[in-house]
């Protein structure tokens, strides 16, 4: 199977996303900055100028977060009670900070994920007309 069936691009998805790039060159980056908004993606690529207007990931990735940072600190907690039987308010001690910043760190990667497999596999408006 061709590259131009699959979105066009010989650049994985999932690479893509962990590394929050375009979809279609790798290159460009995919949100406008760190401190500008946590989810704010750009209008295009700066490198090969495509469309990010298109994308919908809707609350695909907070799904995907609440499940993965869960089951984690569920089993951190089981862990950690086996291994030293704190009582309960020690638990919300490491706990809190570990389910917040885990959930901060994870949502843009999975949101430039699933804006990377919409632009793949063309849903939501992404290549409507895959390239000849």
């Amino acid at each position: 199977m061709n590259d131009a069936n699959k979105g066009g691009t010989s650049v994985s998805p999932f690479v893509a996303g962990l590394l929050c790039r375009c979809p279609q060159c790798g290159k460009g980056r995919l949100y406008k900055n760190l401190f500008g908004g946590l989810l704010d993606v750009r209008a295009n690529c700066d490198s090969c100028d495509l469309d990010y207007s298109a994308h919908d990931s809707g609350d695909g990735p907070a799904v995907f977060v609440i499940l993965i940072v869960g089951g984690l600190a569920v089993a951190l907690a089981f862990i950690v009670e086996r291994a030293f039987a704190p009582p309960i308010w020690a638990h919300l001690i490491y706990q809190i900070p570990f389910v917040l910043g885990a959930s901060i760190l994870l949502l843009r990667p999975l949101k430039a994920t699933l804006i990377a497999l919409q632009y793949r596999h063309h849903v939501a408006g992404f290549n409507d007309e895959p390239p000849a």
